[in-house]
């Protein structure tokens, strides 16, 4: 079973993330009041407290958050899920759409460590079922998008 360890949020581009106990998620948004939501491909952004955990072996502390993560699960290989798989928790539905992405010049973490594992493990969905997710909310994984219809 995986469950939502952390929430977090930015109201401008740039800047860290800060952990909140719940958000809203809107179709064709992303998470309200998050500066990265629009009416884009890459609404929400997710990472796995275990990929978090291979960076803080290499000596970094870093709490959820700190890779710009809207959503950090823990339980679940992220990354291993195929592109058009549903995430659902309450009423919330998200379907993947990527895997990774490429890491911006001077990422202060790869400049730390010579490594950041965003890039390869984390990855973004858009809101396919609008609702609220809290912290300690269950998340299943649900097929894809294509199976579903």
């Amino acid at each position: 079973m995986a469950i939502i360890i952390s929430l977090n949020v930015s109201r401008e581009k740039g800047v860290n993330k800060e952990p909140v106990e719940s958000v809203t998620l809107q179709v064709d948004h992303g998470i309200k009041g998050d500066a990265h939501a629009g009416d884009w491909h890459r609404q929400i952004s997710l990472l796995a407290e275990e990929s978090i955990e291979v960076m803080r072996n290499k000596g970094l502390e870093l709490d959820p958050g700190a890779f710009a993560e809207n959503i950090t699960t823990r339980g679940i290989e992220l990354a291993s899920l195929p592109v058009g798989t549903l995430l659902e928790s309450n009423d919330v539905v998200l379907e993947i759409i990527q895997i990774g992405k490429k890491c911006h010049q001077g990422c202060a973490i790869f400049q730390q460590v010579g490594d950041c594992i965003m890039p390869r493990e984390g990855i973004f969905a858009k809101v396919i079922n609008p609702g609220v997710l809290r912290c300690g909310d269950e998340l299943h994984v649900k097929g894809n998008e294509e199976g579903k219809k």
